[in-house]
């Protein structure tokens, strides 16, 4: 059988094995030398490396799977780099609240104080407690207490405080609230072991309150925790209960003698105006009252002084008119009728005889009045010989 020859052999040589090799012995060609050096393959660096760690276990058959393996996690080794950097960038975004600040620490060191707003942080290096600085807080404390008398008290306190600053508030101290809570109770045992029981119980609360709230910025002052003390209310202080009946009892006669000082303070202020009103209306109802007098006597001393003339001119005459003056003065203000018969008076009383029957009223005033015209004469009527009568007989004899 004729033996083909090969297309790609050279010119004069035929397609059969050489004589040394076997037949069954496959062609193996050599490979090309190369002159030129080319840069290092990474991929099969990179797989030779994972070959030598994770050794050739399995088999001959499986060589092709294995050499392609660790060239697809190369690949895909820096898409998994770029985005476990994305994840760890984007956790470390957060947010501050308006009424927080954030203390960051790294590596548990004190870092900085954020402001509210959005902020970044290296996550895994840098770690921020958020801290409210603005809520009020609220602290109570109670106990049984010594007094000065040494009696015992049950005493409540409240204390309301704020965080003024958030580094001083972390680090200070182990746990700032606790702190503050030992600082009051010993503020406040000390303030009540200074004070008697009645005046804790009574009238002096606002005093213990003043004095614990000065004796507990004291303590906390070496302390420096970062807080504000806002105020401290002072709730209740009660005795023992085998005693609470009798302290009971006192605490209400005390509060009905405020009760009773309170109304009396009222009264006294309602009453004060009024008689201060009185008084001075008298004091003025007095001086115009004075006025007058002085007027009226200034007054009588010019008449008197006009009338000195006629006195001295005649002064019987001047008497007698002025007398008459004077009674005219007088029985102008008076309902009776006083009649002169010479030696004695005669007094009417027309407002009895008003009284009486109608008719007997007019006759008895019309007989009366026609015997006196007869017999008497008016007292307004001046003496025929007033130079006869002395004027002191005459007045005598009027008022008889």
């Amino acid at each position: 059988m004729a033996q083909d020859q090969d297309p790609w052999a050279a010119p004069g040589k035929g397609s059969q094995p050489s004589n040394n090799k076997p037949a069954h012995e496959p062609n193996v060609q050599e490979p090309k030398q190369n002159d030129e050096q080319s840069p290092p393959d990474l991929e099969e660096a990179f797989s030779n490396l994972l070959k030598k760690l994770g050794g050739n276990k399995s088999g001959s058959s499986k060589n092709s799977n294995s050499n392609n393996t660790p060239i697809q996690f190369g690949k895909m080794l820096p898409i998994a780099a770029l985005l476990g950097i994305a994840i760890w960038g984007a956790s470390g975004f957060y947010t501050i609240k308006e009424a927080e600040r954030g203390v960051v620490t790294r590596f548990g060191q004190l870092h900085a104080i954020v402001q509210p707003g959005l902020n970044w942080k290296p996550t895994f290096i840098d770690k921020v407690m958020p801290v409210n600085v603005e809520q009020v807080r609220d602290l109570k404390t109670q106990g049984a207490m010594l007094t000065q008398d040494e009696n015992m008290v049950r005493v409540e306190l409240t204390v309301q405080y704020r965080v003024s600053d958030p580094a001083k508030y972390m680090f200070s101290v182990t746990n700032a609230d606790d702190s503050l809570a030992q600082a009051t109770d010993s503020a406040l045992r000390y303030v009540i072991g200074h004070m008697t029981m009645d005046n804790i119980l009574t009238k002096e609360r606002a005093v213990v309150r003043d004095n614990t709230w000065k004796a507990l910025n004291e303590i906390i002052k070496s302390y420096d925790m970062g807080l504000n003390i806002i105020d401290v209310n002072f709730q209740s202080a009660r005795p023992p209960e085998e005693v609470k009946d009798a302290f009971d009892d006192a605490i209400k006669a005390q509060e009905d003698e405020q009760r009773y000082i309170r109304e009396a303070e009222a009264y006294a202020r309602e009453r004060e105006p009024i008689a201060r009103g009185n008084a001075q209306r008298i004091i003025e109802e007095a001086t115009a009252y004075k006025d007058q007098i002085v007027l009226d006597a200034q007054g009588e001393v010019e008449r008197f002084q006009r009338l000195l003339p006629e006195f001295k001119a005649n002064p019987a005459v001047l008497k007698e008119r002025l007398y008459i003056e004077t009674m005219e003065s007088v029985m102008a203000k008076t309902p009776k009728v006083m009649m002169d018969n010479g030696s004695s008076m005669t007094v009417l009383p027309l407002d009895q005889l008003l009284r009486n029957n109608a008719s007997q009223t007019a006759t008895q005033t019309s007989s009366i009045s026609s015997q006196s015209a007869v017999n008497a004469q008016p007292v307004l009527t001046q003496p025929t010989k007033p130079a006869q009568i002395p004027s002191s007989v005459e007045r005598q004899g009027r008022f008889n």
